[in-house]
């Protein structure tokens, strides 16, 4: 049986529990899942709701035995982490995190020893709300970017590529800077919008009364303001440079509309014409596409078929995994 460490027990840790357990309970009860949070409250939910099989209160005891560690805190708290486990890892196992900024993450994880392999994670999947929202279906059809670390063994790698798998995921290799400058337009620019249009609103004198006419529109845009405001701070200050490249370009943009609505001249045809554009853009987002549909339509090798028995014959911790054509892995 394999030892898998989960720190960091809110929806991402406690999804990721509950999703390798119902993968290990459908082949043979191949994984054991320690938990560890410093909240002893959410290791206690934890455990009730079925995303770990035990909890450990201390963290050197939580990954002495572990073959796999997923550390799943904020960013903002995984130097901290990284220096307190490594001490306590035995030699051959694998460190992977769940963190949304990379480049920073795998330069914080430069203090783990050489006998450890670290494979940097980010799944792109989420909720506003914390554990009690964990699912085991959280992570399915969602971009897994896999950020290796300069000494990672091949076979680290291929096991991180096999949770990965047996959470229902599609794996993305990616260069830790060029993710950071991606996920800052589209994932970190959005919250601080969210987060600006709700303060810009609420904080207005005629809050009151508008608030009974605020609807679906003004509570979508703003769902991203209720996630954690610890994770918030913490991606935007470990990716401060990217997220200011989008803000500028933001602005430029309001900038841009604000003129055009105000040019009395054109105005009707260019409002119109900005959101038509607009909606096509959004439109295309939508396309059902996953990651070995885009390797097709990019002219590349079509997915190797495999039953899962195959891929768990294969893959260490009983069989995780999913090989692509052209994304081998290098060590």
């Amino acid at each position: 049986m394999q030892q898998v460490t989960i720190i960091g027990l809110g929806l991402i840790g406690g999804s990721i529990g509950l999703g390798l357990r119902r993968w290990s309970a459908a082949n043979g009860n191949v994984l054991s899942i320690t938990g560890f949070d410093e909240d002893v409250n959410r290791q206690a939910a934890a455990r009730k709701m079925g995303a770990i099989d035990r909890a450990e209160w201390s963290l050197a005891n939580a990954v002495k035995d572990a073959d796999v560690v997923i550390v799943s805190t904020p960013v903002g708290a995984m130097k901290q982490v990284f220096q307190d486990i490594a001490d306590h890892l035995k030699h051959g196992a694998i460190v992977t995190d769940t963190g949304s900024t990379k480049a920073q993450v795998l330069e914080d994880a430069k203090v783990l020893p050489r006998t450890v392999s670290f494979v940097g994670g980010h799944p792109m999947a989420g909720k506003s709300q914390s554990l009690e929202a964990a699912d085991a279906d959280l992570f399915k059809g969602a971009t897994w970017v896999v950020c290796p670390g300069p000494h990672a063994s091949e076979e680290a790698i291929r096991n991180v590529l096999g949770i990965v798998a047996a959470l229902d995921a599609e794996a993305f290799f990616v260069d830790p800077v060029e993710h950071d400058a991606f996920v800052a337009g589209v994932s970190h620019l959005p919250f601080v919008v969210s987060a600006t249009l709700a303060t810009a609103v609420t904080s207005d004198p005629a809050w009151r009364d508008m608030r009974s006419l605020a609807a679906s529109g003004f509570r979508d845009t703003t769902r991203l303001a209720l996630g954690d405001p610890v994770m918030h701070r913490d991606i935007a200050l470990s990716n401060r440079a990217s997220l200011n490249r989008w803000i500028d370009q933001y602005i430029a943009a309001l900038s841009s509309f604000r003129a055009t609505l105000n040019d009395d001249d054109r105005a009707a045809d260019d409002v119109l014409a900005f959101f038509t554009a607009a909606q096509d853009a959004r439109a295309a987002v939508e396309l059902p596409v996953n990651r070995a549909a885009e390797q097709a339509l990019d002219g590349q090798d079509a997915v190797k078929k495999e039953n899962m028995g195959e891929q768990m014959s294969r893959m260490f911790l009983g069989g995780f995994g999913r090989k692509r054509r052209g994304q081998e892995p290098k060590s």
